[in-house]
């Protein structure tokens, strides 16, 4: 909650600050729900973008959902009645709690899992509305808040890789990422690194099934 009530409150003064009232932060965080298009979704509002652009533009930032989903085909299975909003609401922060949901009794489980991608979706809704509101009434230079994303993926980063005691898909992700960055710049490494992640962990959990 505290998370995403913050991140809201930063994407809710932006978006006020390009222009878009209470119900324009309302609308994109109910129905497009996606933390850091939303971020780059204002620029596009107030650059006048065309929607071929913005279909590219939302398709490159939102890529790693689809290896996200890739990774959760087994738990939503049998998720039934669940499952159109499960799979909708699957965001950063809900896929990192949803995969570490092994002690919650099987006879509930899809139920906690779409109580926690609820409440994550009211919570970030909330903080959108909040930051619209706060920054129709307060008025201050906003530079810098759009890194409170990036703040966010950090601390997720090195709460994972303080709680794992297997740094290995950390480290190839890292260096899997470096790489691509290196080789196809700052606007097209995302989708290569996510496949260069994919692969490389694929090979590995083989290698382990065989050695195990």
């Amino acid at each position: 909650m505290a998370g995403y009530i913050v991140l809201g409150i930063g994407f809710g003064i932006l978006l006020n600050k390009a222009g878009y009232g209470i119900g324009w932060a309302f609308a994109m965080s109910a129905l497009i729900y996606a933390g850091s298009m939303q971020y780059v979704g204002i620029g596009l509002l107030s650059g006048g973008a065309s929607v071929i652009t913005t279909i590219i533009t939302t398709f490159m930032v939102n890529a790693r959902h689809l290896f996200y989903s890739i990774s959760m085909i087994d738990k939503y299975k049998d998720s039934g009645k669940y499952k159109p909003y499960l799979i909708f609401a699957l965001t950063d922060e809900t896929y990192s709690l949803l995969c570490e949901d092994d002690d919650v009794p099987r006879e509930s489980i899809n139920r906690y899992r779409f109580f926690v991608s609820l409440f994550d979706q009211c919570y970030w809704v909330a903080g959108s509305v909040i930051g619209s509101l706060l920054g129709s009434v307060i008025h201050f230079s906003t530079a810098g808040i759009e890194f409170s994303m990036t703040a966010l993926f950090i601390a997720s980063f090195t709460e994972q890789w303080l709680a794992s005691g297997d740094h290995k898909p950390a480290v190839i992700g890292l260096v899997s990422t470096v790489l691509c960055l290196v080789i196809f710049g700052t606007e097209k490494f995302l989708i290569p690194s996510m496949l260069l992640i994919t692969l490389l962990l694929t090979v590995i959990r083989k290698k382990e099934d065989r050695e195990g």
